[in-house]
């Protein structure tokens, strides 16, 4: 009973909240890092070629820059986003800049299900997702996470860059009313 009540408590729905929202940022500080990091290989260079070929959007660079010279333009535009949005507890506007981005390359990416070879498994059909589908569709959560991470850097950026509170209110008033 004393368990249940615990886990019912608003203070441990803040608590998680607030550990996912830094899970949700910093994770994707670290996806960002890692995967922009492996675009300065010449692997990484070579895995995204056949999207990048393919890209009615990003096509074309290729006609301007080499194979690797393309993919380390993405390694750096990755890792910088990814420095950008680590300046959260300093610079919330910063932090909040570097979400958008992130929205933008990823939007950029999942335009890749519309263009790129190998997404959906031909003998199976929709929905079943081939080997680039499968790579792509982690696109969708970075995405919702980059959204995340810009509204709440926003947030606080509109209140001259303080700690969200919001929810630690909420729950403060719900305590008072529950009698907890």
């Amino acid at each position: 009973m004393k368990v249940a009540a615990t886990i019912e408590s608003p203070r441990v729905g803040v608590r998680l909240e607030e550990i996912g929202g830094h899970i949700i940022r910093y994770g994707l500080v670290l996806i960002l890092l890692w995967i922009g990091g492996m675009k300065f290989t010449a692997y990484e260079a070579k895995g995204i070629q056949g999207l990048v070929t393919s890209s009615p959007l990003l096509s074309w660079m290729y006609a301007v820059m080499s194979v690797q010279a393309v993919s380390n333009l993405f390694g750096a535009i990755e890792v910088a986003l990814a420095a950008l949005i680590f300046t959260r507890p300093w610079w919330p506007k910063v932090s909040a800049i570097g979400s958008l981005g992130v929205i933008v390359m990823a939007l950029i990416t999942l335009s890749f299900f519309f263009s790129a070879m190998g997404v959906w498994q031909k003998d199976y059909g929709f929905p079943v997702l081939g080997g680039t589908g499968q790579f792509l569709v982690k696109d969708i959560l970075l995405l919702g996470a980059a959204v995340w991470t810009a509204g709440e850097a926003l947030r606080a950026t509109a209140r001259d860059g303080r700690m969200p509170a919001t929810t630690i209110a909420a729950a403060r008033n719900a305590e008072q009313h529950t009698g907890e």
